[in-house]
């Protein structure tokens, strides 16, 4: 498993992570939504600790610096 994502798109993705989990602990969202929240805060989470996005594969970006 290669790595496919840089510094900013990893950071961008925690930040997201953490509104998405706000926004349902708080109950702004709620229900099915809330619950969509946290399997993508979840999945966000992953994704930038392994520096790794599957979907990000069939359409070949990488957004990490190689060099």
């Amino acid at each position: 498993m290669r790595k496919n994502m840089g510094s900013l798109d990893k950071t961008v993705r925690l930040i997201a992570a953490v509104v998405l989990v706000v926004l349902a602990a708080t109950g702004t969202i709620t229900g099915l939504f809330a619950t969509i929240a946290y399997v993508v805060a979840a999945i966000f989470v992953v994704t930038s600790l392994v520096s790794f996005c599957p979907a990000y594969l069939p359409f070949g970006i990488s957004t990490c610096k190689t060099g």
